[in-house]
């Protein structure tokens, strides 16, 4: 069965997002045509000029010294190598991200994320495996452990969270079953609601409660779980708390190593989670993240990546789920892991196809590689010019009786743009960091 056809399909989407990069155009190109409108008339101008000089002081005939003169300046002086010096290493660098995984939406993307100082993070499919597992099951209010994941199992039927789906797998492990749910609403950042076998119900953590108005009992089981490092939720029937279950989500086994070599290129770490604190303390202390925000809704981790902004911060978050999506789009450079949601990888201008942590390593050595290539090669382009329009207009010949051809000015012409594809090309060569142990699970 073809769920999916033509241009709507992975490969047909990679391979319009790596042709819209490679169209596109990077801010360094900027300063590449601010200097060509001033460059070209300056050429022109001192080609006349040599013109002039050689009519004037030059040997018989005259004329024909001035007229050689000024267009080997004209041929030697082609912008040409200034005009490939950005783009070249743009189409080179964005070829070479598909060819390890990223995908970059644009040029400006390449261009930004070089200069991020700031990385956020989300928590669950992001530092973590994103396949929670079905923990402990409390019930209250005389109901038993099976009916209450019985109903919590009912109502997340119809999600795709991947906590919801860890009680679906939870419930048929311990053969509870599910039925059929009815009036059901994803409420973002905080659970769902529907009704199953005619009880109002509602499941997700302490905020979705407290709009609720749903009082929690003074028990001891309570605060034990409020305090654990699992993610709990809460399960209410008409307006009453009935029970609670937790999930646990292994972190990922090369998060650690990966960060490391990430605060190493000067990157401040930040994680944010929609998890209660304790959660959130427990994987910041495993991953030695010093920076961490818990409990946050999809409108607090955009306004916290809108804060470190509005600091001087370059911030690049990145994350895999809806709640992700605002966040992904108020950051300089959003980062789409790319098994996660359609949602956040179209409010992202970076996505890693394999959704693994090396693609955030690979893809910031490849944007300050290509950075650095582009500067390279403007820089290469403006001391060839430098250098070659005095020997085209013939300031040897005083002293030394050299004049530079029209023919060989041609063949230095060509020779700079060469030059310039040439160190555009070293970007394939790349280097990839050494697999771990996720990427080969991968």
């Amino acid at each position: 069965r073809a769920d999916r056809i033509g241009g709507e399909t992975v490969l047909a989407q990679i391979v319009a997002l790596v042709a819209q990069a490679q169209r596109s155009r990077a801010p360094l190109q900027r300063l590449a045509d601010r200097v060509s409108r001033i460059f070209v008339p300056a050429v022109i101008a001192i080609a006349l000029l040599t013109a002039i000089v050689w009519l004037l002081t030059g040997p018989q005939p005259r004329i024909a010294y001035a007229i050689v003169n000024a267009v080997a300046v004209l041929i030697i002086a082609c912008p040409c190598a200034l005009g490939l010096a950005t783009p070249i290493s743009i189409m080179v660098a964005s070829g070479r991200g598909a060819e390890q995984g990223v995908l970059f939406r644009d040029a400006a993307a390449i261009e930004s994320l070089a200069q991020v100082d700031t990385l956020v993070l989300d928590k669950t499919g992001t530092l973590t495996q994103g396949r929670p597992g079905l923990g402990g099951v409390l019930a209250l209010a005389g109901e038993t452990e099976n009916a209450v994941l019985h109903l919590a199992a009912s109502l997340e039927a119809g999600s795709e969270h991947p906590l919801a789906r860890a009680i679906v797998q939870g419930a048929r492990k311990r053969g509870t079953g599910t039925a059929p749910a009815s009036d059901f609403v994803a409420v973002t950042g905080q659970g769902v609601r529907g009704r199953v076998e005619g009880r109002e119900l509602a499941l997700g953590n302490t905020a979705l409660m407290e709009s609720l108005h749903v009082a929690m009992p003074d028990d001891p089981r309570l605060r034990a779980l409020r305090e654990s490092a699992k993610t709990t939720m809460w399960l209410a029937a008409d307006g009453r708390l009935i029970g609670a279950l937790t999930v646990e989500d292994a972190i990922k086994p090369d998060a650690r190593a990966l960060l490391d070599d990430l605060r190493a290129q000067g990157l401040r770490i930040v994680m944010l989670t929609g998890d209660a604190e304790p959660v959130a303390r427990a994987v910041a202390r495993e991953l030695g993240i010093a920076e961490f925000a818990a409990a946050q809704s999809p409108r607090d981790k955009a306004g916290f990546v809108e804060d470190l902004r509005a600091r001087g911060a370059k911030v690049a978050m990145a994350g895999d789920g809806i709640n992700d999506a605002p966040a992904l789009a108020a950051a300089d450079v959003g980062i789409s892991m790319g098994d996660g949601t359609d949602v956040s990888m179209e409010s992202a201008q970076v996505t890693l196809l394999r959704g693994e942590l090396g693609g955030l390593l690979r893809a910031r050595r490849l944007s300050r590689e290509t950075v650095r290539n582009i500067h390279q090669n403007l820089w290469f382009a403006f001391a060839y010019n430098a250098l070659g329009i005095p020997l085209a207009a013939g300031v040897l010949y005083p002293a030394f009786g050299i004049l530079l051809s029209p023919v060989i000015a041609a063949l230095a012409m060509s020779l700079s743009s060469v030059s310039v594809i040439g160190n555009a090309l070293r970007l394939r060569g790349h280097a990839v960091p050494p697999a771990r142990s996720a990427d080969a699970h991968a």
